[in-house]
């Protein structure tokens, strides 16, 4: 995939995002929504950091299933059921995502929720990527 990353000067400076992305590519990857659920479907880790780390390599496991890589992500939308916390905690989880993703930050959104499917799930990460064949 060639990605082109657009943050326009008339715009906020992006941190840990990209205002638009210009994807070009002949494969689109869907990524449904992944909570810290482990293999035994089980929600692990009792902070937000901890089960945004576990949701992202979920995310990304999927994506690599289906050959792509982080830098092929062209969207990605964050649920959270406590946004103040998410807000607090953005320094750590740029870092969790630069650790597990790169720099390479796709066009997202940040969405407060009231609760997710597991009551126990703080976080949930979607989005699309697009691959060359």
């Amino acid at each position: 995939m060639t990605a082109e990353r657009v943050n326009p000067p008339g715009l906020s400076p992006p941190t840990g995002f990209s205002h638009a992305v210009v994807a070009t590519g002949s494969r689109v990857v869907f990524l449904a929504g992944q909570t810290a659920l482990d293999a035994d479907g089980k929600v692990v880790g009792d902070s937000l950091p901890a089960q945004f780390a576990r949701a992202l390599a979920n995310l990304l496991a999927a994506l690599r299933a289906a050959g792509g890589t982080p830098a092929d992500l062209a969207r990605v939308t964050v649920y959270v059921t406590d946004v103040a916390d998410y807000r607090a905690r953005a320094p750590e989880l740029g870092r969790i995502w630069r650790e597990s993703a790169g720099r390479d930050y796709p066009a997202m959104a940040v969405v407060g929720i009231v609760r997710l499917w597991d009551e126990e799930a703080l976080v949930e990460l979607d989005g699309f990527a697009v691959l060359d064949p």
